[in-house]
């Protein structure tokens, strides 16, 4: 006997679980199927137990630096295990509360691999045999793994993707991390940070090849500054592995040159979970991986949604978690606002951290925008240098004729903690004036906001 829905979800990551609550608040009969954990990807294996990693090796490079807050740290060292057991202590809690939350919403939890057979109808294998399930609205949730390269596939000894990076099985001390988007870039900071000789190489022309030119290129100039080595414009061709060692064959303007590392990780993008979902049976387009869809995240398929990452960029926890509440309204009858993709903030938790929203200045010179650029660097903030945190910037781009922020780059300490800010400016469609008009309380990193929005305009107070 089929259970029936008013809406099931596929998949339980920030996007899906979202989805499913919001659809319970108002008033819809919610299933989710998962096949692994409550949490997804996130929660289990990227940005929050990354996040615990990170703060440990910011701990660690702060009780090294003990002398500059005349404090005293002696003999510093770190235990490998106990860092990641904590990480996956802090996952563990979250994971815990959304099963919480889905018993107080209550949504049914269906644990197993799904298939849509048909219009509103899902067969769930579990683990006590096949289950029938039909719904009004089925929302795609399914989110995405890592890409793997030919010649460059991890084996989770040598050659790690993220999750084993994660739950690494030794301490790495000649490192290699193949792309230098924010998951490459942030397990290079971890592993630099506790002491492994690290090597980053980007096929790009700079690192964080997303990022404002200006942000990569202060950004790289840190991360060398911290001892790692910086190879943009070079590819890894091919790893050959023998015992304890892996030699990288590594191109770069044209040449080819080999170097010996103990360990890789490979952090080469990622490909949207579609198989197996019996998705080109029921005629849903798919393009590279990723299920297309329209701003309302509909796929085309009556009564068929998609959203996260299987259905593209930005690949962020964010916009999946804001599409699934949309999503779910939209199926409850209201008339929500679509998402809109160049006002979400990306974040990257190296160190330093940068956050960034809107335009590049490239990109705004491009689309035809006469800018104005603000810049503001964190040696000239109270706080900044009190926290012993001087190294950073803040950049601003705005429309030199309406005074709209175009777009938004920061580089430094606690950025990702700031960028909020000028999210909520885009979204309110807020001009110069108005944040020029704004009291930005003092002592605080948010002053830098103000000043770089002033220079902008030839009217910066501090520098």
């Amino acid at each position: 006997m089929a259970q029936n829905f008013d809406m099931v979800v596929i998949g339980a990551g920030p996007g899906g679980y979202v989805a499913a609550i919001r659809g319970a608040q108002l008033g819809l009969k919610v299933a989710c199927i998962e096949r692994e954990h409550l949490g997804g990807i996130c929660l289990n294996w990227g940005c929050i137990p990354t996040k615990a990693l990170l703060r440990s090796a910011e701990v660690f490079h702060l009780m090294h630096r003990a002398k500059d807050f005349g404090l005293s740290a002696e003999k510093v060292g770190f235990d490998l295990e106990k860092v990641v057991d904590r990480s996956r202590a802090v996952a563990k809690q979250l994971t815990g509360g959304i099963g919480h939350l889905f018993k107080k919403n209550k949504i049914t939890t269906i644990m197993g691999e799904a298939k849509i057979t048909g219009k509103g109808k899902i067969t769930v294998k579990t683990d006590k045999g096949t289950e029938e399930v039909t719904a009004k609205s089925i929302v795609l949730a399914t989110g995405a793994r890592a890409r793997e390269l030919p010649g460059l596939e991890p084996d989770g000894k040598l050659v790690w993707n993220y999750k084993h990076a994660l739950k690494p099985p030794h301490m790495p001390k000649k490192l290699l991390v193949i792309g230098s988007g924010a998951i490459g870039i942030e397990f290079a900071s971890f592993f630099n940070t506790l002491g492994a000789d690290t090597t980053v190489v980007e096929v790009m022309d700079r690192v964080l090849p997303v990022e404002d030119a200006e942000i990569s290129a202060f950004a790289k100039k840190q991360f060398v500054k911290q001892g790692m080595k910086i190879k943009e414009k070079a590819s890894v061709k091919k790893l050959d592995r023998s015992g304890a060692k892996v030699t990288a064959h590594i191109e770069t303007g044209g040449k080819m040159k080999k170097q010996e590392f103990d360990t890789v990780i490979s952090a080469v993008g990622i490909v949207g979970n579609v198989e197996g979902l019996g998705l080109e049976e029921l005629g849903v387009k798919i393009d590279r991986s990723h299920v297309v869809t329209d701003e309302y995240c509909r796929t085309g398929v009556e009564g068929l949604y998609a959203i996260g990452d299987v259905a593209g960029a930005p690949w962020l926890a964010h916009k999946a978690s804001h599409e699934g509440v949309m999503v779910a309204e939209l199926i409850a009858g209201q008339h929500p606002h679509p998402v809109k993709p160049d006002s979400i903030a990306g974040c990257t938790y190296c160190h330093p951290q940068i956050a960034s929203v809107g335009m590049t200045e490239a990109q705004a010179k491009e689309a035809g925008h006469d800018v104005k650029v603000g810049r503001f660097p964190f040696v000239g903030n109270g706080k900044a240098i009190a926290l012993g945190e001087p190294e950073g910037m803040i950049k601003t781009v705005f429309d030199a004729k309406t005074g709209e922020l175009l777009g938004a780059h920061m580089v430094g300490a606690e950025v990702t903690e700031l960028i909020q800010g000028y999210v909520i400016g885009r979204t309110l469609e807020t001009t110069e004036v108005e944040l020029m008009e704004t009291v930005f309380p003092h002592p605080t990193l948010s002053e830098m906001m103000h000043e770089s929005v002033l220079d902008a305009y030839g009217r910066a107070i501090h520098f």
